[in-house]
C-alpha cells in the first residue's frame, strides 16, 4: 500500500468555524502538538488563504504573518503549508512575505475550471524550489473530463500534486471515485482529495479517493473547519491505521493533542439541517456563518438561501451575493 500523505488545515480551514478569530496562543499551542505528534504538514492562514483578511471575507484577529512566524519558530519537521488563491495573495507582498518566513508547502487554488489563474503563482515558487500545489476548489462543479483539463495545467506550470476539494461537501463516494479515478489516470503527479462533512461523508469520501489511487488526504482535528467541518483527523488516521495505510502520524500523541485542542478552542462541527442543505445545493461550506446570520436578519429559512445559492452557482469569494439573494427571496415573499 501506498504510504498516504496527511496535510492539516485546522489552523486555516478551521478558522471559518469562528470567524477567523485564533488568537496566536491557540495557533503556537496548537502547532507545538502536531509537531509532537509528527503530522506532515500544518496549513496556517486565514480561512480563505493568504491574503485574504478583509471586510469582505471576514478579518482575521492575527496577521497572517504573525500565524506563519510563530508555527515556523515551533516546527522542525511537520512542514508549514499556506493555501493560496490568486486574487487574494499577490506574489510581490503575501507570498514573498511568507516565504521569507520559512513556508515549506505552497497550494495554489483556483475555482475548478479556473486553472489558468494560478500558472505564475505555481512557476514562483517552483523557482523558490518549494513544494507546490495545485488545488481545484468546488470540485463538484465540473465533471471529471474538466476537471483533468485543468489538472493537466496546473501539472505543466510545474505543480507536484493536485488536489480537489469537496468545498461543499456535497460528494458521495461513487462521485469521488469517478473524480479521482480520471484524475489517477491522465495525470503523472499524485492526486489529493479535501472533504467537507456537509452530509456526513467526509470519512468515507476520503477512503473513497485512496482506494481509486489518491495518496493526499486533509483532515482537521476534531474535523474543525467551515459549515459541518472537514474529515476529522484523528479518525481518519486510526481507520487508515486500521486498513495498514502507512501516515507517520503517532496516533496516540494525535488523539491526546485532539483532546486539548478542543479543551481549549475547538469548536466541533456537526452535521445540522443547514449543513445538509449546503451538501445538497452544492454551496461552499464557508457561506454557513453569514448565510446564518443574514437569514436571521430578513427572518428567511437558511435552506431557501442555500438552494437559491445554488441555483445560481455561486462560489467562494461571492460573499455580497447572500444578501443579495436574501433580499430578492424576501421580496417575492
Amino acid at each position: 500500500m501506498n504510504p498516504i500523505l496527511i496535510s492539516d488545515p485546522t489552523l486555516r480551514d478551521g478558522s471559518h468555524a469562528i470567524r477567523h478569530q485564533l488568537t496566536i496562543q491557540q495557533i503556537d499551542l496548537y502547532s507545538k502538538m502536531v509537531e509532537d505528534a509528527s503530522v506532515p504538514i500544518l496549513e496556517v492562514g486565514h480561512g480563505n488563504g493568504l491574503g485574504a483578511s478583509s471586510l469582505q471575507l471576514g478579518e482575521s484577529l492575527v496577521s497572517d504573518i504573525d500565524m506563519l512566524a510563530t508555527c515556523r519558530t515551533n516546527l522542525r519537521n511537520t512542514k508549514l503549508g499556506i493555501h493560496v488563491i490568486p486574487g487574494f495573495a499577490t506574489i510581490n507582498r503575501d507570498l514573498k512575505s511568507a516565504i521569507d518566513i520559512g513556508v515549506n508547502v505552497v497550494r495554489v487554488a483556483s475555482h475548478c475550471t479556473e486553472a489558468d489563474i494560478t500558472k505564475r503563482h505555481i512557476e514562483y515558487c517552483r523557482n523558490r524550489e518549494l513544494d507546490v500545489y495545485g488545488v481545484l476548489m468546488m470540485s463538484h462543479m465540473a465533471p471529471a473530463s474538466v476537471l483533468v483539463e485543468e489538472a493537466m495545467k496546473m501539472e505543466s506550470y510545474g505543480a507536484q500534486g493536485i488536489i480537489i476539494m469537496d468545498s461543499a461537501g456535497s460528494y458521495l463516494p461513487v462521485n469521488v471515485k469517478e473524480k479521482i479515478k480520471a484524475l489517477v489516470n491522465s495525470v503523472a503527479v499524485p492526486i489529493g482529495f479535501h472533504a467537507h462533512n456537509n452530509l456526513g461523508m467526509a470519512i468515507a469520501n476520503s477512503l473513497a479517493a485512496i482506494e481509486e489511487g489518491a495518496t493526499m488526504l486533509d483532515a482537521t482535528m476534531r474535523g474543525f473547519g467551515a459549515g459541518a467541518g472537514n474529515a476529522q483527523l484523528e479518525i481518519l488516521v486510526a481507520v487508515l491505521q486500521q486498513l495498514g495505510y502507512k501516515t507517520g502520524i503517532d496516533l496516540y500523541k494525535l488523539l491526546d493533542a485532539s483532546d486539548v485542542a478542543e479543551k481549549e478552542f475547538l469548536k466541533v462541527p456537526y452535521v445540522n439541517s443547514s449543513s445538509i442543505v449546503s451538501g445538497m445545493a452544492g454551496v461552499f461550506s464557508g457561506f454557513s456563518k453569514p448565510v446564518e446570520r443574514i437569514a436571521k436578519q430578513y427572518n428567511l429559512d437558511p435552506k431557501d438561501i442555500y438552494f437559491e445559492l445554488g441555483r445560481r452557482k455561486v462560489v467562494a469569494g461571492q460573499e455580497d451575493l447572500i444578501l443579495e439573494v436574501a433580499v430578492s427571496l424576501s421580496q417575492l415573499r
